[in-house]
């Protein structure tokens, strides 16, 4: 899609044309000014990993802590917390590196 940093649209996919990525559900949790720094972040963090993520935002401060979200912003995959607060670019990189190196 997209090759530049942008900020992500709901149920926009990274990587969309790469079928053969592993694809896994994104959730940002949080107010619309940080989470919209964080998909920036996400996007320009990402894109050049094998992986696939479906976007969606929840900026429901109820549903938020009803998921166990205690920090603005917060990146959930595929149901589990996966990181929090608005984390530099290299510590999304780092974190989703080693989640591919798990499967």
């Amino acid at each position: 899609m997209n090759e530049a940093c942008h900020e992500m649209s709901k149920g926009e996919v990274l990587n969309a044309a790469h079928t053969e990525y592993p694809l896994f559900e994104g959730v940002l949790y949080g107010d619309r000014v940080s989470t919209a720094k964080f998909s920036k972040r996400l996007s320009c963090s990402i894109k050049h990993l094998p992986i696939r993520v479906s976007f969606d935002y929840e900026y429901d401060t109820l549903k938020a802590v009803e998921a166990g979200i205690t920090k603005d912003p917060t990146f959930v995959l595929n149901g589990e917390i996966f990181l929090e607060g608005l984390v530099q670019a290299e510590e999304i990189t780092r974190a989703f590196g080693e989640l591919l190196q798990k499967i």
